[in-house]
């Protein structure tokens, strides 16, 4: 099979070379990708590396290999899930409690674009309590997960909806998925004060991001980029700070995943939350994937395809 390999000694290269299949263990499966999402922190772990890594991600495609224990599923079983390790191939192992169904009607492609980042777009939306008529700014909006809080917080209680991106080009863009005004990182005060702040670049962004929360705002920080925020700017708003990661839900909550999963496919089969996909790649350009998200040009998702070529599938074991 075809994989991406984290290239020794250049952290920043992606090479493709072929491998042996996996197989999966007790309480896995195996799947055929059909698509690969690429993720920000997926980037970052790359060009952070000072050693080879393994890059996990989401996937979707065909169940192609079975795990002992395994009585949910069935070989052909079209599904999406998180991958750890090795996502970056023509087949995955995923463990079988990571995998939700793909219903019918939504492509692979419009599965793994949804799924993670419309939970985790849901989550730091819940987090942050909006209450009606309140403003809410969505930081990185352009992103997989941003453009999906951006449409969130339209359909939901806030009053007044505004997108912070790094360039005005993406401004018609986020217009268009319901955004009320667009403002820019280099602005000097971000046009206002806001009730809530869903911040997903965090870094040296945090700072400024919580400057502009108005008297008892809150922000919600889930971006993998760090930072620190003096008490200081806190205490003078009154404000809160709320950290969100969605392997808390998942792994705590599991019934209020499952409930946010089911609401999450309702409101994409009734149009109310849009997949933003900026391109699909053929997997064997990965390199050219993670660059289009390190210099923040992309518009939505970025979704990387395994070549279409025909492969026997394994037997069920």
């Amino acid at each position: 099979m075809l994989r991406i390999r984290h290239q020794v000694g250049q952290p920043t290269m992606l090479v493709a070379e072929e491998a042996d299949r996996p197989r999966p263990g007790a309480g896995e499966v195996l799947i055929r990708t059909r698509a690969v999402g690429v993720t920000l922190p997926a980037v970052r772990k790359l060009r952070d590396a000072g050693e080879p890594v393994t890059l996990g991600g989401e996937v979707a495609g065909e169940i192609a290999g079975l795990g002992d224990g395994i009585v949910a599923f069935g070989i052909g079983d079209r599904v999406t899930g998180l991958c750890f390790a090795d996502a970056y191939a023509e087949f995955a192992v995923l463990n079988a409690a990571m995998i939700t169904r793909i219903p019918d009607g939504v492509s692979d492609v419009e599965a793994v674009a949804l799924v993670r980042s419309g939970m985790v777009a849901r989550g730091v939306y819940e987090a942050a309590r909006v209450r009606p008529g309140e403003s809410v700014l969505v930081t990185a909006a352009a992103s997989a997960v941003g453009t999906l809080a951006v449409q969130y917080a339209k359909a939901g209680a806030a009053g007044r909806v505004v997108a912070a991106v790094s360039s005005a080009d993406k401004a018609d863009f986020l217009r268009g998925l319901g955004a009320d005004e667009v403002v820019l990182y280099k602005d000097a005060d971000w046009g206002a004060r806001y009730d809530v702040i869903l911040d997903g670049v965090g870094g040296n962004l945090l700072g400024p991001a919580v400057r502009a929360l108005a008297t008892g705002g809150r922000l919600v920080a889930f971006s993998s980029g760090g930072g620190t925020v003096e008490a200081h700017e806190l205490l003078v708003r009154g404000a809160s700070l709320i950290g969100f990661q969605m392997r808390a839900v998942a792994v705590g909550k599991p019934e209020l995943y499952d409930r946010w999963l089911r609401e999450l496919w309702q409101l994409h089969e009734a149009g109310t939350l849009r997949v933003a996909v900026h391109e699909v790649i053929p997997l064997a350009e990965a390199a050219r994937a993670h660059a289009l998200i390190e210099l923040r040009r992309n518009l939505g998702k970025v979704v990387l395809v395994p070549p279409l070529r025909p492969t026997a599938l394994p037997r069920a074991t």
